[in-house]
């Protein structure tokens, strides 16, 4: 019979200022009591052109399809916001960045989330983003004003509007 390791994503547990609560950890789908939160780390990718990165989600993900205008996802126990953005950024897009900006944070009561977002620019190859297999489907790099014009049927997320625009 074969053995099978589930791994439990284990995440740490903040308050809505983004300290740590010592003694306290949170298993990915599981629900997160009220007052408690994880981290989650989105990186807007800016090339040096001035035009941004956007990934398409894979179609089996929720809101599969769909473009998203950042890379991330949640950080692992122990992770501070910014190594955690460094290795979301690395494992969706291959890009390895030098500095990441942060630019701004959002709490997030109905995802029970602080979402901590960096911008990255880039003068890397266009052509070398790397796809991460079942998170990303495609990708393709567009003008502000483009990404400006998506509609909510096309982009997972609004939230990031704000931030380009701010960045614009």
């Amino acid at each position: 019979m074969l053995s099978r390791r589930i791994f439990m994503e284990q995440w740490d547990a903040y308050d809505a200022k983004l300290n740590k609560i010592d003694g306290m950890t949170l298993i990915r789908g599981e629900e997160i009591p009220d007052g408690v939160f994880h981290l989650v780390c989105e990186i807007i990718v800016r090339h040096a052109d001035g035009t941004y990165l956007l990934m398409q989600r894979d179609p089996r993900k929720h809101l599969g399809g769909m473009w998203e205008a950042t890379a991330g996802g949640s950080a692992l126990q122990g992770e501070d916001p910014l190594t955690c953005a460094h290795r979301e950024l690395s494992e969706e897009t291959g890009i390895k960045a030098d500095k990441l900006t942060e630019v701004g944070r959002v709490l997030h009561h109905l995802h029970r989330s602080i979402y901590v977002d960096y911008l990255c620019e880039t003068d890397a190859d266009k052509n070398s983003v790397v796809l991460q297999e079942g998170e990303t489907s495609a990708f393709k790099w567009v003008t502000a004003d483009e990404l400006l014009s998506m509609t909510r049927s096309e982009l997972a997320t609004q939230r990031m509007l704000n931030f380009i625009v701010e960045l614009k």
